[in-house]
């Protein structure tokens, strides 16, 4: 099963347990051997660092015209949790996943979120195993590839409320957190967006940034696209 992974992925991993450890979610390993430092989760925390690296190197080299908050905005969009899943969803990662029994039956394999932290465990795994040309080599395949100007559209929607409001004078935009869900190897982050201390937007994520980004969206959508 992991050879059409690898195949999917463009790659072969010299030690297949880096890539089945980069498979394992929390839920799993604490199920199974009570050791969350056996999940992917320390993988995933490398992988972000070496996605935001190689995809920065990238749009600074194919872009030279682009200032760097537009260039900014560009990488949050490649990055950013969607484009994550739908990377692994063309690899069919969650197939793949070794998910704990919870986690299975409430349909882990096809949460976003799971998905994207996957991705992320993957592409460190196969620095790893095969240094930053073999990372690298699965972002241009999965995420870089066939990506034009057009494509990139501003998912930094934290920066675009902020550029927004600031038009007029004396605006003031706040963030503040309104709950959390779900067990700690998954939790669901809730975050209002209040302009001049009005709520004009709410939204959620697997992080803070993410519900944060996600309220940004809303009061796009509720403040400037009527």
């Amino acid at each position: 099963m992991d050879e059409k992974l690898e195949a999917a992925l463009g790659y072969r991993f010299r030690d297949p347990e880096k890539l089945r450890n980069a498979l394992t979610h929390s839920s799993y390993a604490n199920e199974s051997w009570h050791n969350s430092l056996a999940s992917n989760e320390r993988l995933e925390f490398l992988g972000d660092s070496i996605l935001g690296m190689v995809v920065a190197d990238y749009l600074y080299r194919s872009f030279p015209q682009r200032p760097e908050g537009e260039l900014t905005r560009m990488r949050a969009d490649l990055v950013c949790e969607k484009s994550l899943a739908d990377a692994a969803n063309r690899v069919s990662l969650g197939t793949y996943l070794l998910l704990g029994h919870g986690e299975e039956q409430g349909g882990g394999r096809f949460r976003s979120s799971i998905l994207a932290d996957a991705m992320e465990s993957v592409l460190a795994a196969s620095y790893l195993d095969g240094g930053l040309e073999a990372a690298s080599g699965i972002i241009q395949r999965l995420i870089l590839a066939d990506v034009p100007v057009g494509k990139l559209h501003n998912a930094d929607y934290k920066t675009a409320l902020q550029e927004l409001i600031q038009q007029k004078k004396n605006q003031v935009l706040t963030y503040q957190p309104i709950g959390e869900t779900g067990p700690d190897h998954d939790k669901r982050f809730r975050v209002e967006v209040l302009l001049n201390g009005q709520v004009v937007g709410q939204g959620s994520g697997s992080s803070k940034k993410r519900a944060e980004q996600d309220a940004a969206r809303e009061a796009i959508e509720k403040l400037f696209r009527k």
